[in-house]
């Protein structure tokens, strides 16, 4: 019996040995609680930008200050997976209802040379009156999908007046500050996207 009381304690005063030298090390320190608006373990996306909306004007992110953003990147010749995101951005807006208001859709370009604003008017004007279409330079363009980690690129054909754009096709939810939120893969039901977004406001 005193040969296993004895080893019972020697163990504990081990433990105990490990546990200061853990505290020590700063293991057990308590953690600085995250931001909403960042997501642990993965890159941080998103920055300042400065481009021209549908109306000819000039805005960058801070335009949209206080306001959440929910933002694609895509081009309006798109035959299939912007149109569809696009609407399924356009039932998110409708479904929040009143608090649509503190919540800027925003569609980027990330085909600069034929969505001028004028293009740019016209294409999100059919899917939502509060949606927002962004162009600008090739050299604004590409900063802009640089901070987002945004992958584009041409597709040329016979005509060069026609072609395609293989794109990332994310929406990006930004936080009244302008941080990253979260990020919705395509097909993301708008009733989930429009809860996510409740959860911020």
């Amino acid at each position: 019996m005193n040969k296993l009381f004895a080893f019972l304690i020697a163990f504990f005063l081990l433990l105990s040995a490990v546990a200061v030298g853990l505290w020590a090390a700063g293991v057990f320190e308590p953690q600085e609680k995250a931001s909403s608006s960042v997501i642990l373990g993965v890159p941080q996306l998103g920055g300042s930008f400065t481009l021209v909306n549908q109306k000819g004007e000039t805005v960058t992110d801070k335009s949209y200050r206080g306001k959440l953003m929910l933002i694609f990147f895509g081009y309006t010749n798109c035959p299939d997976v912007c149109p569809t995101e696009m609407q399924d951005i356009a039932l998110t807006m409708q479904q929040l209802g009143d608090d649509a208001a503190d919540v800027v859709p925003i569609f980027i370009t990330v085909d600069p040379t034929r969505d001028t604003p004028e293009v740019m008017a016209d294409f999100v004007s059919a899917f939502d009156p509060s949606l927002v279409g962004l162009s600008g330079t090739e050299k604004q363009i590409d900063d802009v999908k640089e901070k987002f980690r945004v992958y584009a690129e041409k597709v040329p054909g016979d005509d060069p007046n026609y072609y395609l754009v293989n794109h990332t096709s994310y929406t990006y939810l930004m936080g009244r500050d302008g941080k990253l939120i979260t990020v919705f893969s395509y097909g993301t039901p708008p009733e989930k996207m429009a809860a996510k977004i409740r959860e911020q406001l």
